[in-house]
């Protein structure tokens, strides 16, 4: 099962979720990691969060 939103290749960090997401939507890459850090203040459910779009995003072309 993937989501129609493609992992970006050249806004990444670690592996290009929040960059696709922003790119996607036409949003500024930045303003969108500092929302995921926000709305992900304790560690676990963040990074679990993460890991799940990461596994079910498709790979950048």
């Amino acid at each position: 099962m993937h989501i129609p939103i493609k992992r970006s290749y050249s806004n990444r960090v670690f592996a290009g979720v929040i960059g696709g997401i922003a790119e996607h939507y036409g949003w500024n890459t930045a303003i969108a990691r500092v929302l995921y850090v926000l709305l992900s203040m304790t560690p676990l459910p963040g990074i679990l969060v993460y890991l799940v779009l990461w596994m079910l995003m498709e790979d950048p072309d």
